[in-house]
């Protein structure tokens, strides 16, 4: 660590202390005096005034001179400690930090986001404060640090980690029912561990990792306990009782269900949690809803698994593809798992099992191995999860 940088505990700390000390100074002292005039002055001991002092000009100027000496003295200290918060270290490490009600998120300049703001010991940090709601607080006691996070302002803070642990972060202003909650950490690694984790960037493109980076877990709860928000805990293919257009029905949890729910919360809102979830129409892009709905099919019931004959249906394979042997624009599904197939591959011919690694491949990206004979027409499916993708190849399997 930089021997000369002051960090902010350096900076706020010794005028706290400077200021703590002038008051403790004052207030023993007056209090001290004012025993002391009420023992020496008690009206047994001295029932008249006796004294005709009309006044002192060097105890006046004293009185006067010596406050105006302390504020200025503290206005010093505090000007320079607060110039010391605002002046960013030129190296500092640029975070963007998000605040919703009720969680935070941290997104890094390559693009790394995380519920969870990790720094680098000994590095400074500046934190870009965004708000996509209401006013927040972004407050870290441990590092003496805490500024407003206020819609549409654009507001900073800068901080030093001089040590590693997990400190905590808070929201100091109340910004509705889940405000206790939002709570995170701050997590001091030291700097070769931080590169590491941040070169990973996001690998961990799962639904979870969505539903951390959008606030999600902040109102809904992943093990049943009651949030301001319905669990997500074995959420798909449970009734639920709604209100929709002012008229409650109940609904099975299924994929329009949820994603609905996700883009518009407001038109079917669940009997007995207030109507408070903000629309996220404009801001989940296409891909990381289908994981966060993917993440959501976990211990789905048997009788809601993917039917790969329905699938097979709805995708459209049925057209290009039969089931009885004879020829389509594809290749038949009769007989086709396990079997031989002759393709093309960049060009060159070559011989492949169609395995399910073969039919997995082909369905996701059937541009790689194109069957000879056959026109290389079909459209790729990169979003069928893996669930879905073994449920057709267990539906041709069984085509004999």
């Amino acid at each position: 660590m930089n021997p000369l940088l002051i960090t902010t505990k350096q900076a706020v700390d010794p005028v706290f202390m400077f200021i703590f000390g002038i008051c403790l100074v004052l207030l023993i002292g007056i209090t001290v005096t004012m025993v002391i005039f009420v023992i020496r002055y008690h009206r047994s001991r001295a029932p008249q005034p006796t004294s005709n002092v009309d006044g002192n000009l060097w105890l006046e100027i004293v009185w006067t001179a010596l406050p105006a000496m302390l504020v200025m003295a503290m206005f010093y200290y505090g000007w320079s400690g607060y110039l010391a918060l605002r002046n960013v270290p030129k190296d500092a490490l640029p975070v963007t930090v998000t605040a919703r009600m009720w969680s935070w998120n941290f997104t890094y300049a390559n693009g790394k986001s995380s519920p969870k703001l990790y720094v680098p010991v000994g590095k400074p940090v500046q934190v870009e404060l965004i708000s996509q709601d209401v006013l927040h607080g972004f407050y870290i006691p441990a590092f003496r640090v805490k500024r407003d996070v206020v819609p549409g302002m654009k507001n900073y803070a800068w901080f030093v980690a001089t040590q590693p642990g997990s400190y905590d972060l808070f929201c100091s202003q109340y910004c509705g029912v889940g405000h206790s909650k939002m709570i995170t950490t701050v997590e001091a690694i030291p700097p070769a561990e931080f590169e590491a984790w941040l070169k990973q960037g996001n690998n961990e493109a799962d639904g979870k990792a969505y539903l951390e980076k959008y606030g999600c877990i902040g109102c809904h709860s992943l093990d049943g306990s009651k949030k301001v928000g319905p669990s997500l805990q074995k959420i798909w293919g449970r009734q639920e009782t709604v209100t929709t257009s002012g008229k409650e029905r109940s609904i099975t949890v299924d994929e329009p269900y949820l994603r609905q729910s996700i883009l518009d919360p407001k038109a079917d809102v669940v009997t007995g949690f207030p109507p408070i979830m903000p629309a996220f129409a404009a801001v989940i892009p296409a891909a990381e809803l289908n994981e966060i709905i993917h993440y959501l099919q976990k211990d789905v019931p048997a009788a809601l698994k993917p039917n790969g004959a329905q699938l097979a249906k709805e995708k459209g394979c049925l057209v290009c593809h039969s089931l009885d042997g004879t020829h389509g624009v594809g290749p038949t599904f009769k007989g086709l798992a396990g079997s031989m197939v002759s393709v093309s591959v960049a060009g060159a011919d070559q011989t492949s099992v169609a395995d399910d690694a073969y039919l997995a491949e082909s369905i996701r990206q059937p541009a790689v191995k194109i069957v000879k004979g056959f026109p290389p027409i079909m459209p790729a499916f990169p979003n069928l999860h893996d669930e879905e993708i073994a449920a057709l190849i267990e539906f041709i399997k069984e085509v004999k």
